[in-house]
């Protein structure tokens, strides 16, 4: 039998493994002992106590990478045992900072909350008295019980206290609060970790610069109707002139189909969805590369933008509708693709769906549900066909016809942009 020397039998071992998986996803390492901040920058210890002091003291999560003369290769902290010490006592100091301001914020948003129900529960009781003494009725309690629930639940300002707390306080508080108590059942056990951990880290490295395009045309709209609107915290004019409006695009301009997905409500719905944008963009672009990117958003963005001009009257902006498309997308495509990243990675794509349904139920009145929904099934049925099953590590590959296709979505998205810009100036 012919044999095979050990750095051969390496290297066919980690051609097994997904990209982010392997030694090589990490730059080369230096000498000695370092590591490597966010940045990129090296900085070399004196030794293994040196680096491990340096972590321990990094409250400000500036160690990104390490390395040691056993590891050609920079590694995630996680992957060193013997740094499971000092790693595992400054991610307990990260989570009860977290934990603390979390806390902090879930009381303040909490006392504001109640405020505001509180007086919009004295505004209903009053208006219910008048109401009685008005029509000379004298009610009972079941009757008031149902005016007053009801004038809460039409309350735009309880509406928007609820969305509020639900974004900024009790779904940040739920996050941090569920990993101290991962941390608590887990304790020093790093080694699970590490798969997700590598696999953030590799990601967050990567050039996505098709969806920096995207995020460049929709930010140059945003910033066309703060200039039109003569505001920054919420838009009326931008939104008749090229929103979707249904009336007037089922009057015949089918074109706001189109330009509605390039504009957005405000300054807190462009920056939620930039942020969604900026993570599910770069995921979807690293692994089922950049003419998809660009495919799914338009198709679901017009999908869900059909699917909310016959269920909704109001009119509708946001890129909400291909973001969902995205996600969507993405859920089905990495099960199907289930080498392609860890399972751990998945499962926050479900709790994505899942915090985006619960925010929808809670700000029905102001968020587009029909349009979410639509993109997400978009996305979802893009990649049941476009990306059959496979068991392989390997990242699919473009062909000519995707970026055909792709180069034509990108002329329409960014036709769509200029037209909403030409409409408003």
């Amino acid at each position: 039998m012919q044999g095979v020397n050990k750095a051969e039998a390496d290297g066919d071992e980690q051609n097994h493994l997904a990209v982010w998986a392997r030694d090589e996803a990490f730059p080369i390492a230096g000498e000695g002992y370092g590591w490597l901040d966010r940045k990129g920058r090296s900085h070399v210890c004196a030794s293994f106590e040196d680096l491990s002091k340096t972590i321990r003291e990094d409250t400000a999560s500036a160690v990104n990478l390490v390395w040691t003369p056993n590891s050609p290769y920079c590694r995630v902290p996680e992957e060193i045992e013997a740094l499971a010490e000092p790693i595992t006592e400054i991610r307990k100091r990260w989570l009860s900072d977290d934990l603390a301001d979390a806390q902090y914020r879930l009381r303040n948003f909490g006392i504001g909350l109640a405020v505001i129900l509180g007086y919009m529960l004295f505004q209903s009781w009053v208006a219910f008295g008048e109401r009685e003494r008005a029509s000379g009725l004298d009610m009972g309690w079941v009757e008031q019980l149902e005016f007053i629930l009801k004038a809460m639940a039409a309350s735009t300002s309880v509406g928007l206290a609820l969305l509020a707390f639900l974004i900024f306080a009790f779904i940040p508080w739920y996050q941090i609060w569920k990993k101290s108590v991962e941390m608590k059942r887990f304790g020093g056990n790093l080694a699970a970790k590490v798969p997700l951990l590598r696999f953030e880290t590799w990601l967050e490295a990567q050039k996505a610069p098709v969806t920096i395009i995207l995020l460049g045309l929709i930010s140059l709209v945003f910033l066309t109707q703060v200039i039109y609107d003569r505001s920054i915290l919420g838009f009326h004019e931008s939104v008749v002139q090229v929103g979707l409006v249904k009336d007037v695009y089922r009057g015949g301009e089918h074109w706001r189909l189109f330009t509605a997905p390039m504009l957005h409500g405000g300054l807190l719905h462009f920056v939620m969805n930039a942020l969604a944008l900026l993570y599910l963009g770069k995921r979807l672009e690293v692994f089922a590369r950049w003419p998809h990117v660009l495919m799914v958003f338009l198709f679901s963005a017009l999908v869900g933008g059909e699917a909310s001009a016959r269920l909704l009257d109001s009119p509708s902006v946001g890129a909400s509708g291909g973001l969902m498309g995205w996600l969507g997308f993405l859920l089905v495509f990495e099960t199907l693709h289930k080498e392609l990243v860890p399972k751990s990675a998945k499962r926050r794509l479900i709790g994505g769906v899942l915090i985006t349904a619960l925010i929808g139920l809670v700000g029905y009145r102001f968020i587009d549900n029909a349009a979410h929904f639509g993109g997400l099934i978009a996305g979802m049925a893009y990649a049941a066909i476009v990306f059959p099953k496979s068991s392989s590590v390997m990242r699919p590959k473009t062909n000519i016809t995707d970026r055909i296709v792709g180069m034509g979505s990108l002329a329409v998205i960014a036709a769509s942009a200029f037209f909403a810009i030409f409409r408003m100036i």
